[in-house]
C-alpha cells in the first residue's frame, strides 16, 4: 500500500510503528514491542534503530523504551518531562535525548520533528507524573510530512495542524475508550484536510473497538483510511 515510495512504514500493533526514512535511518515511533500482544513475533527483535519518538509515557507507549535505547542507542525525542526526570532516571544518557515542548521543532538527520498538541494524559510505567501527552507533525529527508496523533480526543486546534503545516497523511487513534473512536476521528479528518488516514490504536484489546470501516463509513469516498493489520508494511 504506497504512501510515498521512499519512506516505509510497518505496524508494529497499538500504537507502534517502525519507520525506514527516506535516507534510510530506522526510527521507531512509541515502543511498546515485548509484551504487545499485537506484535508479530518476527517483529519483536529490534537490534538497530537511529531514532525513537514517544508521544506520552503509559506502559503501551513506553514499556520497551528503555530497553531498546540501552540495546541500540538512538536518538529519542519525547515531551520534557518524560525526557529529563524519567529516562535520566532509568539511565538515559541525557545528551542522546532531546526533551522539548509542544511548538517546538527538532531536526535530526535531515528529519524535523514538530511537536503538537494532544488531548489525552500521562503517566510513566511506574506512575509517576510524565508532563502532557503530544502528537508530531514528521517531516522526512525528501519532503514527505506525516501528522502522528498519539493518543488523542479530537480537538478544535488540529485545524491550525492544517493551516501552518499541510500534513499528506494522518496516523490516527480510532480505538475509542482511552482516545477518540471513529466518529471523533472522523471530524479530525476534516480538520486536518487530509485525503490518506492510517489508523492505529484499535483492536489491541476488546475494549478498543472501533474499526477502519467504520472511519471509512464516515468519511466518505474522497478520503482513503488504510486497512490494515499488525504486521503490515505502507
Amino acid at each position: 500500500m504506497p504512501l510515498n515510495d521512499e519512506v516505509r512504514f510497518t505496524w508494529l500493533g497499538h500504537g507502534t510503528w517502525k519507520v525506514r526514512t527516506a535516507r534510510g535511518k530506522d526510527m521507531l515511533i512509541d515502543a511498546w514491542v515485548d509484551t504487545n500482544p499485537a506484535t508479530p513475533e518476527h517483529l519483536k527483535q529490534i537490534d538497530h534503530l537511529d531514532i525513537m519518538v514517544l508521544t506520552h509515557g503509559h506502559s503501551d507507549h513506553t514499556a520497551d523504551a528503555v530497553g531498546i535505547a540501552k540495546r541500540t542507542n538512538p536518538v529519542i525525542l519525547c515531551p520534557f518531562e518524560l525526557g529529563q526526570f524519567w529516562l535520566a532516571k532509568e539511565g538515559i544518557s541525557a545528551e542522546r535525548v532531546h526533551a522539548f515542548g509542544k511548538g517546538g521543532t527538532v531536526e535530526v538527520d535531515g528529519i524535523t520533528f514538530t511537536m503538537v498538541h494532544a488531548e489525552h494524559f500521562s503517566s510513566t510505567p511506574d506512575g509517576a507524573y510524565a508532563g502532557e501527552a503530544v502528537g508530531y507533525v514528521i517531516t522526512f529527508e525528501n519532503g514527505f510530512k506525516i501528522y502522528f496523533s498519539g493518543d488523542t480526543d479530537v480537538f478544535g486546534d488540529m485545524v491550525l495542524i492544517q493551516e501552518l503545516e499541510h500534513p499528506d497523511v494522518a496516523f490516527l487513534c480510532i480505538g475509542d475508550y482511552f482516545t477518540m473512536g471513529p466518529r471523533r476521528a472522523a471530524k479530525a479528518v476534516e480538520l486536518l484536510g487530509v485525503k490518506t488516514v492510517v489508523p492505529m490504536h484499535f483492536a489491541t484489546f476488546p475494549v478498543l473497538n472501533g474499526t477502519p470501516a467504520s472511519l471509512q463509513e464516515l468519511v466518505g469516498a474522497g478520503v482513503k483510511v488504510l486497512d490494515i493489520k499488525p504486521g503490515d508494511e505502507i
